[in-house]
């Protein structure tokens, strides 16, 4: 019988032990046994084949979903320290779930050597599974990544319009309803679901004896998705890591332009160079949905906003086709999600014969090779809006 027959076909953690009961490596799977058979049945490097030696047994957790199944792996990681695993203590690079103390606390991504800021989850190896599992998780329980403003504002933020955050922007939802949001949101990355399901059905039958059917209705989604999560996209990558390996580094730069005239039709582009390179597959175009009068710096921060929500890879650099301006304004965006990567912007000028750089511009690339980038959004913007407005006008 080979070591992982009797595993479960069920989302979850496995822990590879060698001859002494010693843990060489802990992994995460959507199917555990699926995932542990492929270390014994397919190819691999010799680091790999050097760890199937030394497996003598393997043990099991399971999850109901791949996001616990995620948070439980970080949580052994951090304690057992597996030779095989990356060492989480030598890499301050890895991404923290970050809970602010503030009076409507913010969470965010927060980098191991970022000072923190308030209560920390982590680390995560995988910045793409986390990202994906903060946004099935902030579909269930809406959380602001913004601070609380002085006062309420005139305009929900674009979060709020998607459904993403509960308002604190507006004062759509008392500090006292939303602080019930990020306990259970604290709960569930403390490995106790059982126990938010427990408050709230229990919140949910006094809000129905009270006649509050709003609420009622509202905590019975709540319950439906967290029993209902669909989340196999979080664990899709599952691979075992060597922190002294070398891998050839892949560089993405994002440019971005926004199109319109006096605010109508207005379009976003997101173009990509992957090695310098137009990675045309890895193009994206927005249709601006919240903006309506001329406003480039609010369609740009539309554009930004709608663009983290994706799971897409994070680039190296984003470049924008504007000034100092639309620089901050993304700046801003990157800020309240807790993304720290450079934005350089091109100011154009009069017949785009002005290459003014806002920005340092990073060893990896060049000027020419931003002014391409530059050029090939505006392309790209251009071409969308005049889609958008030929359809327009036709209709």
């Amino acid at each position: 019988m080979n070591l992982y027959s009797k595993l479960p076909e069920t989302p979850g953690v496995y822990i590879m032990k060698d001859a002494a009961g010693k843990i060489l490596y802990i992994g995460k799977a959507v199917n555990v046994r699926r995932r542990v058979s492929s270390y014994f049945t397919r190819p691999h490097d010799a680091r790999i084949e050097g760890l199937v030696r030394e497996i003598k047994t393997i043990d099991f957790k399971k999850t109901d979903t791949g996001i616990e199944a995620l948070i439980l792996e970080s949580e052994l990681i951090k304690k057992h320290q597996p030779p095989f695993n990356i060492k989480e203590k030598d890499d301050k690079s890895f991404l923290y779930v970050e809970m602010t103390g503030e009076r409507f606390p913010r969470i965010f991504l927060a980098r191991g050597k970022d000072k923190p800021n308030g209560k920390r989850y982590g680390p995560f190896t995988s910045a793409s599974s986390i990202r994906e599992a903060l946004r099935i998780i902030r579909k269930i329980f809406p959380y602001a990544t913004h601070p609380e403003p002085k006062k309420p504002q005139a305009r929900a933020c674009f979060d709020y319009q998607i459904g993403l955050c509960p308002g604190t922007c507006i004062g759509a939802i008392s500090r006292k309803d939303y602080l019930k949001n990020i306990e259970n949101i604290e709960l569930f990355f403390g490995g106790k679901k059982e126990r938010i399901i427990k408050n709230l059905e229990r919140e949910m039958k006094t809000a129905s004896k009270a006649l509050n059917f709003e609420r009622a209705g509202e905590l019975k989604r709540q319950l439906f998705a967290l029993q209902h999560i669909q989340d196999v996209a979080v664990i899709s990558d599952d691979k075992i890591q060597n922190p002294n390996d070398k891998f050839k580094k892949t560089t993405r730069i994002e440019g971005y332009d926004i199109s319109n005239i006096s605010g109508a039709s207005a379009v976003g582009s997101m173009v990509v160079f992957t090695n310098n390179e137009p990675d045309k597959k890895e193009y994206r175009k927005f249709k601006i949905k919240t903006v309506f009068q001329p406003n480039d710096f609010g369609m740009l921060q539309e554009v930004l906003e709608r663009r983290l929500k994706n799971n897409w890879p994070l680039p190296d650099l984003f470049l924008i086709d504007g000034g100092r301006g639309q620089v901050s304004a993304v700046r801003g965006i990157l800020g309240k999600a807790g993304i720290k990567i450079p934005v350089i912007g091109i100011v154009k000028g009069p017949e785009r014969k002005r290459n003014d750089i806002i920005g340092k511009i990073p060893s990896f690339t060049d000027l020419q090779i931003l002014i391409k980038v530059r050029d090939e959004a505006h392309r790209f913007a251009i071409t969308y809006h005049k889609k958008v407005r030929s359809r327009e006008f036709m209709n």
